[in-house]
């Protein structure tokens, strides 16, 4: 049995901690608030903007827009997302998880692929890949993107795509279901229009002025940077989700040994008072 004085510095150590733990829980799920707010905010502009790009890519005048362009599928670059930081649960192993099943699929095909790595963990994995590219590796971004910042992202696949490297351009996410639940996802935007998406009757029976052509060159790429841009702010909510509910656990855990090691020190304290007891009745006896 451990001594007193080792129990007493084990509490301590632990007790520290529990502190660091519950503060990094209180700090994470201030974030989540604001991060769940906004992108159950974007969720609706970007739900239409999918709806619009199935309904354009149904119709015969993106036949020849270079973004609509659909081919056999033999090199794609994937749009990794994951966190900067640890300590959030299975959040960013999930994401890697998914991305490693893709690799392993597209090796199968003898189809060859590009990484863009969004998040540090996302870079320092694929850096370590044998059978990918990495094209482009972007950390520190703020909850919210700026335009400047997708815009960045965005371009390094419009390029690929457009001049040939690529055939196929997805993203690799979680998406934000709700503070309990988050479920890595594989979502292509290029070619735009390529998800299925059910288009409601108002957006097949609108307008388009002054002709459609023109409307394609002014919205397209706009609508699909909207959906990068929701796979960012769902990333970011689920990355804040995991790290609290990890951070929970750590510190309830925390507390539970808190507890266990308090009894072990009070069993060894009584212990050892029984022992001093014992010692002094057996000397006043030897006195006699």
């Amino acid at each position: 049995m451990a001594s007193t004085r080792q129990l007493k510095s084990r509490i301590r150590s632990v007790g520290s901690t529990k502190q660091i733990t519950k503060a990094m829980q209180m700090v994470a799920a201030s974030k989540m608030r604001r991060a769940q707010d906004a992108t159950k905010a974007s969720t609706p502009y970007s739900r239409v903007a999918s709806e619009i790009l199935t309904h354009l890519a149904s119709q015969g005048a993106t036949k020849n827009h270079p973004l609509f362009t659909e081919t056999t599928v033999k090199s794609r670059l994937y749009i990794v997302i994951t966190s900067d930081k640890g300590l959030a649960g299975a959040y960013n192993a999930n994401v890697l998880k998914a991305y490693l099943a893709e690799l392993r699929a597209d090796e199968a095909k003898s189809i060859s692929n590009h990484t863009i790595a969004v998040g540090r963990k996302a870079s320092q994995f694929a850096v370590r890949l044998k059978h990918t590219s990495l094209r482009g590796t972007y950390e520190n971004l703020p909850d919210q993107p700026t335009g400047a910042e997708i815009s960045a992202i965005i371009s390094a696949a419009y390029d690929l795509f457009v001049s040939g490297e690529v055939d196929a351009v997805d993203l690799i996410y979680t998406e934000f279901v709700s503070s309990m639940t988050q479920i890595p996802r594989v979502h292509r935007i290029l070619p735009a229009g390529w998800t299925p998406t059910e288009v409601r009757q108002s957006i097949r029976d609108a307008q388009y002025e002054p002709n459609m052509e023109l409307v394609l060159e002014s919205v397209v790429r706009r609508l699909v940077e909207s959906q990068l841009y929701q796979a960012l702010l769902d990333a970011r909510a689920s990355e804040h989700s995991m790290r609290m509910i990890a951070m929970k656990n750590a510190t309830d855990n925390a507390s539970d040994l808190v507890d266990d090691l308090t009894l072990e020190m009070n069993k060894a304290r009584q212990a050892a008072i029984t022992q001093e007891l014992a010692e002094i009745s057996g000397g006043a006896e030897a006195m006699k």
